[in-house]
């Protein structure tokens, strides 16, 4: 139910932020830096009653004969339902943009919105489905946070992490296939300031909080200095907005 009411809550509040960008035209940055303020003030006041309380969290499930297999059994195949079906929507997505009729309207949509337009489909309602769908897989990672990483709720737990979620796809350069390797990456480096809290490393617990976001400035700034890399694959009319008929 927690999972579901994660999905539920993010595809719901990446409508009201369609509503807005693509509704009414408003900027789209200024827009969405409202929106998350919003939604952590919003989360405070709804889960305040659950603050200090402690759910019982997300058990592994191992695959038969191949979690056996020694070192690498236990690392990929020993996981909660949740890390299975990132993996299983990483698939379906890049089948989706890739082999479906649907998937190749949503990228023409994402390249030339006036020529999807011209072709007779229905530019803003393909774009409130995908930021819908975008909304709901991060609803889904909010989720993974209180059932599985501590496994309890307290405000302001998410700490940033959304915007880590930016710049992965500038990462990968919106091939989803690239999304693996650097979300492997971004959370070899989070799970890093765990272990070493946990085996009691002699660097400042404050400055292992800040390696995620330390990674996340340093790829950024390396991508930057590429910026054919950084958009060799990147939407034509990423940001732009789209005036005319529904």
């Amino acid at each position: 139910m927690g999972i579901l009411a994660g999905a539920v809550a993010g595809a719901m509040t990446a409508a009201v932020f369609s509503l807005f960008a693509l509704g009414l035209a408003t900027n789209q940055v200024a827009t969405g830096l409202a929106l998350t303020i919003f939604g952590s003030g919003l989360s405070g006041l709804v889960g305040a009653p659950f603050v200090g309380g402690t759910v019982d969290g997300l058990p592994n499930l191992a695959i038969p004969l191949l979690a056996d297999i020694p070192v690498i059994g236990d690392l990929l195949f020993n996981h909660d339902i949740m890390v299975y079906l990132s993996i299983g929507f990483l698939v379906f997505v890049a089948w989706f943009l890739n082999r479906t009729r649907a998937g190749l309207v949503l990228r023409a949509v994402g390249n030339s919105h006036d020529s999807a337009h011209a072709l007779g489909y229905r530019v803003l309602l393909v774009r409130f489905g995908a930021v819908s769908f975008g909304g709901m897989m991060a609803g889904l990672g909010g989720a993974y946070l209180p059932l599985v990483l501590t496994p309890h709720w307290s405000e302001g737990m998410t700490a940033g992490r959304g915007w880590i979620a930016l710049a992965l796809v500038v990462f990968a350069s919106w091939i989803p296939s690239r999304i693996l390797v650097g979300a492997l990456l971004f959370g070899g480096i989070t799970i890093m300031q765990l272990a070493g809290q946990a085996r009691g490393w002699t660097v400042p617990s404050q400055m292992l909080s800040m390696l995620p976001y330390i990674a996340t400035i340093i790829v950024l700034v390396v991508i930057a200095r590429n910026r054919d890399f950084a958009l060799a694959n990147s939407p034509a009319c990423l940001g732009r907005l789209f005036i005319g008929n529904k």
